[in-house]
C-alpha cells in the first residue's frame, strides 16, 4: 500500500490533493468471512455507508444485495445493472415521490414504523434496543411493542401485504446479545400476525450495526442461536441483514498531505488537506477512532514510514478555519515537514458519504484510485 500510494503522490506532485485507495483485492475478505459465519443470512449492503460506484460494482459482482434509503441510491444501484428485486428500500420514513419511483422501477420491498407510512407503502418494521450502539437509531425510527398490533391491523384495513419484520439494534453496536432480544421480539410480532389471520410472513431483517472486528464471531453465534431458537420450526423464512461498515470500512485508505506546521516546545502541530468537515467527519458523526501513519516523502525519503524514528506529542488539524476541525490530539508522530503525508487506514465507513464543502474544501472531489493489492486468490 505504501509503495502504491508513493507512486500516486509522485505522479501528482503538482496538485498534492488528498486521495483514497480502494483495494479491490481486499473486498472478498469480509464477504468470505460473512459467508462462513452467517451462511443463511443474505446481506443487503447499506449504500449510505459508502456509495462509491466501483465498490458497489464489486459488491454486486460478489452477490450482495443492497439496502437503499432514497431514490438517488436506488438509481445508483440500478445503473450497475442490478435487478430491482435485489434492493430493499429500507427507510421507514420516505418521501412520496421516492416511493412512486421505487414502485415504478420494481423495488417492492420496503419498511415502515407508523400509521402514516402505511398509507404510502407495504411492509413492516419491528422493534429494537440500541442502547449498546455507537450510533443509536431508536430515537428516530422504531415501532414500540405496544404499537405493533395497531400497525398490523392498519395494514389489513389498507389491504397491504406485510411480508416480514425488520429491526436495527443501532450502528456499530457493541452488544451482541441485543440481537437475541430483537429476534425474540420479532418472533412475537410474527405470532401476532398469525393470530390476526394475516398471511404467513416470510422475511426477517436483522438490520445492520455489525462490525468486522473481533466481536463478529460472537455476534454471528448469537444471531444463529437466536434464529434457531425462535424460528427453528418456521418454514420458508428468509433472513436478511443490512451491513454497511462490515464490508466497506477496511478496504479504503485515505492519504492527505501536510500543508502547514507549528512547533511549540515539544508539541508539534500539523495541518492537513482533509479534516472533520471532510472525510474525517466520522470522528464527530460516527464516533470513530482514527489512526494514521506517516509517509514522509519530503523529509525522510529513504525511510518514508519513519520506522524507528523518535516520536513527539502531536496535534493534527483539518484545513478549515474552525477550531472544531481537529483530527487528532496527543498523537505520537515523528518530525514531519510540509508536503509529507499522513495515511489513514480503515476509512471506508461513513467518511466521504457525509463530507461537506465547508470553507470550499470539496469532499466529493477527492479522487479514489483502484488497486488490487491484497488478492485472496
Amino acid at each position: 500500500m505504501t509503495d502504491f500510494m508513493r507512486s500516486i503522490i509522485c505522479s501528482k506532485q503538482e496538485t498534492k490533493e488528498p486521495f483514497y485507495v480502494l483495494d479491490l483485492g481486499a473486498v472478498t475478505t469480509p464477504m468470505d468471512r460473512w459467508t462462513r459465519a452467517l451462511p443463511t443470512v443474505q446481506p443487503y449492503y447499506a449504500v449510505k455507508c459508502n456509495p462509491n460506484l466501483n465498490f458497489l460494482g464489486a459488491m454486486a459482482a460478489l452477490g450482495t444485495n443492497f439496502d437503499c434509503a432514497s431514490q438517488a441510491e436506488i438509481e445508483s444501484i440500478l445503473s450497475l445493472g442490478v435487478s430491482p428485486d435485489r434492493i430493499i428500500f429500507a427507510n421507514p420514513c420516505k418521501a412520496e415521490s421516492h416511493i412512486k419511483y421505487a414502485a415504478s422501477v420494481g423495488v417492492n420491498l420496503t419498511t415502515f414504523d407508523s400509521i402514516d407510512e402505511i398509507k404510502k407503502m407495504q411492509c413492516k418494521n419491528g422493534t429494537q434496543n440500541d442502547s449498546g450502539a455507537r450510533c443509536p437509531l431508536g430515537s428516530k425510527f422504531d415501532a414500540l411493542p405496544e404499537e405493533v398490533e395497531t400497525l398490523l391491523r392498519a395494514t389489513q384495513t389498507a389491504q397491504l401485504t406485510v411480508v416480514g419484520i425488520s429491526f436495527h439494534i443501532g450502528s456499530a453496536s457493541t452488544d451482541s446479545f441485543a440481537y437475541q432480544q430483537a429476534i425474540a421480539a420479532a418472533k412475537t410480532a410474527f405470532e401476532m400476525a398469525t393470530k390476526l389471520g394475516m398471511r404467513q410472513m416470510s422475511v426477517l431483517n436483522i438490520g445492520g450495526g455489525i462490525m468486522a472486528n473481533s466481536q463478529f464471531d460472537e455476534t454471528a453465534t448469537v444471531v444463529k442461536a437466536a434464529i434457531q431458537s425462535c424460528f427453528g420450526n418456521y418454514s420458508g423464512l428468509a433472513v436478511i441483514a443490512e451491513p454497511g461498515r462490515f464490508f466497506a470500512e477496511s478496504v479504503f485508505t485515505l492519504a492527505t498531505n501536510i500543508i502547514s506546521k507549528r512547533i511549540r516546545n515539544e508539541l508539534r502541530e500539523y495541518w492537513i488537506r482533509d479534516g472533520i468537515y471532510g472525510s474525517l467527519n466520522c470522528i464527530i458523526l460516527d464516533n470513530a477512532i482514527v489512526k494514521c501513519m506517516p509517509v514522509a516523502l519530503t523529509s525522510n525519503l529513504e525511510n518514508p514510514t519513519c520506522k524507528g524514528s523518535r516520536t513527539y506529542n502531536s496535534t493534527v488539524f483539518g484545513p478549515t478555519c474552525d477550531a472544531l476541525d481537529t483530527v487528532l490530539r496527543g498523537y505520537q508522530l515523528p518530525k514531519l515537514q510540509l508536503d509529507d503525508w499522513l495515511v489513514f487506514s480503515n476509512m471506508g465507513a461513513y467518511t466521504t458519504a457525509a463530507g461537506t464543502n465547508f470553507n470550499g474544501f470539496n469532499t466529493s472531489a477527492i479522487p479514489t484510485y483502484l488497486a488490487y493489492l491484497n488478492p485472496k486468490f
